[in-house]
C-alpha cells in the first residue's frame, strides 16, 4: 500500500507540474503529457484496486 500511495503522490506531482508549465508556455504538447501521466497513474489504481479484490476473493474461499 504504501508503494500505491508514493505512486500516487508522484502521479500528482507530475500533473501539477505539466499543467502549471502548459499555462506558463501554453504549449499543448504539456497537457497531453499530463493526459498521458493521468491515463497511466489511473491504469494503475485500478489495476491495485483489482488485484485487492481478487485477494480478498481468494481468501474468502
Amino acid at each position: 500500500m504504501l508503494l500505491a500511495r508514493v505512486v500516487g503522490l508522484l502521479a500528482a506531482i507530475a500533473l501539477g507540474g505539466l499543467v502549471l508549465t502548459y499555462v506558463l508556455t501554453g504549449e499543448r504538447k504539456y497537457l497531453r503529457y499530463a493526459w498521458h501521466v493521468f491515463r497511466a497513474a489511473l491504469f494503475l489504481a485500478l489495476l491495485v484496486l483489482l488485484l485487492i479484490f481478487g485477494e480478498r476473493l481468494v481468501n474468502d474461499f
